[in-house]
């Protein structure tokens, strides 16, 4: 099971070659002291930006640029192409990014960082229309990083720490609506946070499927998960 696509199938973990990236940390993660890759590096390091105004620009734009670029070419999407689209030099990329391995990395930790993070727009709405919220976020993620997770596969081990860690991310952010839902009596109580993302797991992995009838689906399987009392 991945964090995100729930099993070796669907997903991969994360490994810095080359060494971590040297940057500095501006704001605390909801993630730090969970995620660590298998060279033993931070999550700090894959979240944090430069600290020169100057330099964060660049590097949010390249990481902005990969994640569409990925999303859109895959494995077929060169370093030079992002560094093109995102109009910077191949130099400043891999300034920031010292190989395709930390690049990927660094995408892949941000959006599950960004995933994580969302959980704390629905802490204060209706438990049920929260939680839907929330997955409905889940599953664009999941449907979006598909190239990505793809690749990350080619070379990664399912079962490195940052693997599990970031499961427990998405754990520590996701399982509090879950629970405060199935307080407020609105979602049946033999479901467990991990049913719910296998669950949405497999619907973003339905083959040939548009994003009109993934979202349909969705609605369905998730209103499977409402509390009906016993007739």
């Amino acid at each position: 099971m991945s964090p995100l696509d729930f099993g070796a199938k669907m997903e991969a973990t994360s490994e810095i070659t080359g060494g971590s990236l040297h940057k500095y940390t501006e704001a605390p993660s909801v993630c730090q002291g969970k995620l660590m890759s298998t060279t033993e590096t931070p999550v700090e390091a894959l979240l944090a930006r430069p600290k020169r105004a100057d330099a964060r620009r660049n590097y949010d734009k390249v990481l902005a640029t990969a994640r569409e670029a990925f999303a859109e070419g895959g494995e077929a999407t060169s370093l030079e192409e992002i560094a093109r689209r995102a109009e910077v030099g191949i130099g400043t990329l891999y300034r920031h990014f010292p190989n395709r391995q930390a690049l990927l990395e660094a995408v892949y930790v941000n959006e599950v960082e960004e995933v994580a993070r969302s959980a704390e727009d629905f802490e204060d709405g209706d438990p049920w229309e929260s939680l839907n919220g929330w997955f409905e976020r889940v599953i664009s993620y999941f449907v979006a990083k598909r190239a990505l997770s793809a690749e990350l596969m080619d070379y990664l081990a399912p079962d490195s720490p940052l693997f599990t860690t970031c499961r427990a991310c998405l754990l520590s952010a996701g399982e509090p609506l879950l629970k405060r839902a199935q307080e407020a009596g609105v979602v049946r109580t033999d479901v467990e946070f991990w049913d719910v993302m296998h669950m949405l797991g497999g619907i973003a992995k339905m083959p040939l499927a548009d994003r009109e009838q993934v979202d349909r689906v969705l609605r369905v399987a998730l209103d499977g998960l409402r509390y009906r009392p016993e007739s």
